[in-house]
């Protein structure tokens, strides 16, 4: 073969061997990561639409020429940074290596044949974004305030897409913005805000750039989140009823962020018993009595709010134990039931015997004697002295 001067000699021997066995005009897309150590190959032709070898291969001479289209006029490639990988009868390969934006255009195989047929393939050049960035309005949030978090993907080509996620939820982002910069490549902005609970404390938020030349890129930061305490109480003792005489011992437990600075204690409505011993979250009463009944309050406070729980004081009298209430409660409420249901039971066997006594058939002084009478005063005359043809009506009670 015959090839034209200023293509270097191995690539033009196999690229004329590729040329010959594409189709007329044949194009082929590539993108290419710029990398410095490596090589990236061009796939001129992809080996699927190759046809077979023409036969004008063997029995005619070809010039070919490889040029780049990239720049304002074609140019041969004569860089040295292309290298020929492998040429035989069915693959020819050629390498390109430290890749840059430079690099990006399209690249044309020409052979002269008769008629002369060439090839081109448009290469892209992908440039992987660095890694992201997330700022935030502030490093701690009280609960129920908003947050606002911005996620940065500098230095990309083409855009990066990002997206959000806190914990194993999606986040919708409240604004993207793309910039393209001056050596075409992109910086996307993206921001999200929503609010926040004490439940978030600790949750990771992660911002997800999606790229076609880099997988699993990602930043992540986890909330910090103020919230007010949680406040608990606890008797320590006694384990059941609170009777005269006994000590009562109340523990207040208290959970916030930060963690409470205060912790008091109050009876509701009156005064704390004087002979009552406070102990940091401790509340100490001995020789309990009645008096002492009331409502006792915790209040723990922290740098977001304050927040309190109750207990109830009943001092029930030394003598009582712990099933007795119960015992009377259902015995009196046994009572009741049976004492109603006797009643009911009664009044239904004296209906049952007043309605059986008075049931049968009654006739009246006229109805008596009008079987055998002419007219009504003779019925009534013949029901006051009696017939002995008239049936005597008789009635059985049991």
């Amino acid at each position: 073969h015959h090839f034209r001067p200023g293509v270097f000699p191995s690539a033009a021997d196999a690229l004329a061997s590729q040329s010959a066995k594409a189709p007329h005009k044949g194009q082929h897309s590539a993108s290419l990561l710029p990398t410095s150590p490596s090589s990236s190959f061009i796939p001129l032709i992809p080996s699927s639409l190759l046809p077979p070898a023409p036969s004008f291969l063997s029995s005619h001479p070809a010039h070919l020429t490889l040029v780049s289209l990239h720049s304002v006029s074609p140019t041969a490639l004569k860089d040295s940074r292309f290298q020929l990988v492998n040429f035989s009868d069915n693959e020819l390969r050629v390498s390109l290596s430290n890749v840059s934006l430079s690099d990006e255009g399209r690249y044309v195989c020409q052979l002269y044949t008769d008629p002369p047929q060439e090839a081109y393939a448009d290469i892209s050049v992908l440039v992987p974004p660095g890694s992201p960035i997330i700022e935030s309005r502030e490093d701690v949030v009280s609960e129920g305030n908003e947050t606002e978090l911005t996620c940065i993907s500098i230095g990309s080509k083409p855009a990066a897409s990002i997206r959000w996620m806190k914990g194993e939820d999606d986040l919708t982002a409240e604004t993207t913005t793309v910039e393209e910069t001056y050596d075409r490549m992109f910086t996307v902005t993206s921001r999200v805000r929503f609010s926040v609970t004490k439940e978030d404390d600790g949750v990771p938020v992660d911002c997800i750039v999606d790229h076609p030349a880099v997988k699993d890129l990602l930043a992540q930061r986890h909330l910090e989140v103020l919230y007010k305490p949680e406040v608990k109480i606890v008797v320590t003792y006694p384990d059941g009823l609170t009777r005269e005489g006994d000590n009562l011992d109340l523990t207040c437990i208290a959970e916030g962020k930060p963690h409470p600075h205060q912790i008091n204690w109050l009876r509701v409505d009156e005064d704390v018993p004087p002979h009552a011993v406070v102990t940091g979250s401790d509340l100490y009463i001995e020789n309990l009595n009645k008096s002492y009944n009331g409502t006792y309050r915790c209040v723990a406070s922290n740098a977001v709010g304050e927040a309190y729980d109750d207990y109830v004081l009943h001092v029930y009298d030394s003598r009582a134990s712990e099933g007795a209430p119960q015992k009377i409660d259902h015995a009196v409420i046994g009572g009741v039931v049976a004492v109603v249901m006797f009643a009911i039971l009664c009044a239904l066997i004296v209906l049952g015997r007043y309605f059986a006594r008075h049931k049968g058939t009654y006739f009246t002084h006229e109805a008596k004697g009008a079987d055998d009478a002419a007219d009504a005063d003779t019925a009534i005359i013949n029901a006051e002295g009696g017939h002995n043809n008239t049936d005597e009506k008789k009635e059985y009670y049991i």
